[in-house]
């Protein structure tokens, strides 16, 4: 008992901080000192993992720019020609599917665009897939379908009872009408895309002169977009609504069926890029989980094929999913914010100068070589980067969970011209700021986090880490409060 209370009178002559001191003391060297050096191993595996990953795609990437044949001199590529004694039926009849829902901004835009392609009119068929659910927009859609119609466009407006499988199960659903029988191709393009006239022109002459090709990939502004083989999409088990990325999915088992792809890099396509912080916190958390969830669905399905090598195996399991898919986002995170600032707290944990210098440099370095005109934004894309890198790993996790979110798909909201014209009309009026619309607490604590760690290393530490600190815990800050993208008002 004496023993006891002379603790508690010592504890009490210290005050809540000087306890908080010496249970950090008790604890540091048995626990938090071991389970912080094998994180830091962890990491360091990892960050090896992803270097070689982007130093072996950079070699590529220079290896086929510098020597690599371009699509049309790899492939057989020849312009379809007309043919008097067969007409149009001397072209393949195309089916061009766009899933929509409750496109208000951009409906006009992707149709309009959809029924500019430049191909024989009675050898295509535009078919909007509308899953809108608010009666005014779904009247909208229908009308601006009719009036394409009245033009002579043979466009099909569909329409379903439920939402279920959300896009993939709107395309599905789409396949499924008999007009598609007709079809050679499917070309998909989403409800923000806008492709060029000539875009059939310069995708289908590789699949017409080479059946062994199931897509041909077109660039976005940002991103892909395709033409595919009906007869491949079929094959290869058609659209499935298990997780939240029905294309990569799609793709996958197709190439585990033994079909190729093509990749025309300057073929782009239109779109547009997610204009709130909101809107591309879901997209992210869509693309991130989707892929770790069906890297779990699948591994073992691609482990058992016969149809491919032991290297594609290899490469779609470790080098495609598990790297660039899984690794990636975790040591983004759990080495940058969270295990690095933690080494400043524990002095006897150390991390070498190339696993947090030299490694990092050569992948972001690596990675911006892709666009040397946004060398200036270079470190602003990192801390950015670095902050959605929270979501994408706490996505991963979902995904490879199987947890509560696993299948959330909330529509990226497209603006089209609506910011713009909003802009002009209500120059005089000041948007309304609500807190709770601006306020990210998650972002806000693990800045408070890093903040704490850069203020202790500026005051005790050897390593001068609070540079990075103080710049990386107003990266969430900013984020935090709501000041990235663009900002909409409600009303």
């Amino acid at each position: 008992m004496d023993h006891l209370s002379s603790e508690s009178v010592i504890f009490d002559s210290y005050g809540f901080s000087g306890q908080v001191g010496m249970i950090w003391q008790v604890v540091k060297a048995p626990l938090i000192v071991p389970v912080l050096k094998l994180l830091v191993m962890i990491c360091l595996v990892m960050s090896i993992m992803l270097f070689i990953e982007r130093v072996y795609m950079g070699v590529v990437i220079a290896f086929v720019k510098l020597f690599g044949r371009k699509p049309n001199k790899r492939y057989k590529w020849e312009a379809i020609k007309d043919d008097i004694e067969l007409g149009n039926s001397a072209y393949p009849m195309v089916l061009v599917q766009i899933p929509m829902y409750n496109e208000k901004e951009v409906y006009q835009l992707s149709i309009g665009a959809a029924c500019g392609l430049s191909w024989p009119s009675d050898r295509i068929i535009i078919q909007v897939l509308d899953d809108s659910t608010d009666p005014a927009i779904k009247s909208l859609v229908e009308m601006e379908c009719q009036r394409w119609a009245n033009k002579g466009i043979n466009i099909k407006y569909e329409i379903r009872d439920n939402r279920n499988g959300y896009k993939a199960g709107a395309l599905k659903e789409g396949m499924k009408h008999s007009y598609v029988k007709q079809c050679d191709y499917v070309a998909i393009f989403d409800a923000d895309f806008q492709p060029e006239p000539d875009f059939l022109w310069r995708t289908i002459p590789f699949l017409l002169h080479n059946p062994h090709i199931a897509l041909v990939q077109a660039r976005w502004k940002f991103g892909t977009a395709g033409v595919w083989r009906i007869s491949a999409l079929n094959e290869a088990g058609g659209w499935k609504d298990r997780t939240t990325v029905e294309d990569m999915d799609l793709a996958v088992r197709a190439s585990l069926k033994g079909w190729k792809f093509v990749y025309i890099a300057d073929l782009k396509v239109k779109n547009e890029l997610p204009s709130t912080f909101k809107a591309y916190r879901y997209q992210q958390h869509r693309w991130s989980c989707g892929p770790a969830n069906l890297f779990k669905k699948m591994a073992m399905e691609i482990i058992r094929n016969k149809k491919v090598s032991m290297w594609k195996k290899f490469y779609v399991i470790y080098s495609f999913f598990f790297v660039r898919k899984i690794v990636a986002h975790i040591v983004t995170f759990l080495f940058y914010c969270v295990v690095l600032p933690a080494t400043v707290l524990v002095p006897e944990v150390e991390v070498p100068k190339w696993g947090y210098v030299y490694i990092p440099s050569t992948i972001t370095l690596l990675n911006a070589v892709g666009t040397p005109r946004s060398l200036h934004l270079l470190i602003f894309w990192v801390l950015f980067e670095n902050v959605m890198s929270m979501h994408r790993t706490k996505a991963t996790f979902i995904g490879l969970l199987e947890a509560g979110r696993v299948n959330e798909w909330v529509v990226t909201e497209k603006l089209g011209d609506a910011l713009k014209i909003k802009s002009t009309t209500k120059a005089s009026r000041k948007p309304r700021l609500r807190i709770g619309e601006r306020m990210h607490m998650q972002e806000l604590g693990v800045g408070a986090y890093l903040f704490f760690c850069g203020c202790y290393d500026f005051a005790f530490g050897k390593n001068s880490y609070f540079i990075y600190l103080f710049l990386q815990s107003m990266a969430f800050f900013i984020s935090g409060i709501g000041y990235v993208g663009t900002f909409v008002p409600t009303s």
